[in-house]
């Protein structure tokens, strides 16, 4: 199951930018850039994620949503909808 999972996450990611909802559970990724506008970049910055960042993904929740991250030495749930707003390399 986790192999085809990868499978299917690499497809998806191939004709666009890697955000870190197309991150893989047990990756350690950096923020690129931050998407979005007005209240939802400001609350995501307020949550510690800025370009430059690293950001382990600790687990995925069954359906997708939310997904747990490790960001700063502390560990945080992002919604799918604020991940799309965060670029990765």
């Amino acid at each position: 199951l986790h192999t085809a999972y990868r499978r299917q996450r690499q497809m998806c990611i191939r004709d666009r930018h890697r955000t870190l909802r197309d991150a893989l559970i047990g990756e350690t990724v950096t923020v690129g850039k931050l998407a979005g506008e007005g209240p939802v970049r400001r609350r995501i910055m307020d949550m510690g994620v800025t370009k430059g960042t690293q950001i382990f993904i600790r687990k995925v929740a069954p359906l997708g949503d939310p997904i747990e991250v490790t960001v700063r030495g502390y560990e945080l749930s992002i919604r799918k909808s604020e991940a799309e707003n965060i670029h990765i390399h």
